[in-house]
């Protein structure tokens, strides 16, 4: 019975050393650091129009809106805030 605990653990200890190593995926064009300690504040889901161009003011293109549901986009230097209606549903940083 020992054995099997003994046995267990080993195989234990492998699984969660093989498990704590991860690749890091690198996207063309972005450096190492890049995303490290580099977050911008960004309008959060739920915030009006009014809201966002309040706190950041005026974007520097607004895209017509584009469905149905209507979906606009505000593209500001960094990122890009879409809108259903006129609520954030997301906001992404720009490449």
């Amino acid at each position: 019975m020992r054995l099997f605990y003994v046995t267990a653990l080993a195989l234990l200890s492998v699984g969660i050393s093989i498990n704590a190593t991860a690749d890091t995926l690198q996207m063309p064009g972005e450096s190492p650091q890049m995303g490290q300690s580099q977050e911008m504040e960004m309008p959060v889901r739920g915030m009006h129009k009014d809201q966002v161009r309040a706190k950041f003011g005026q974007p520097k293109e607004i895209l017509p809106p584009v469905g149905d549901p209507p979906i606009t986009r505000w593209v500001y230097d960094g990122y890009t805030v879409y809108f259903e209606y006129s609520y954030v549903i997301q906001s992404v940083a720009n490449r």
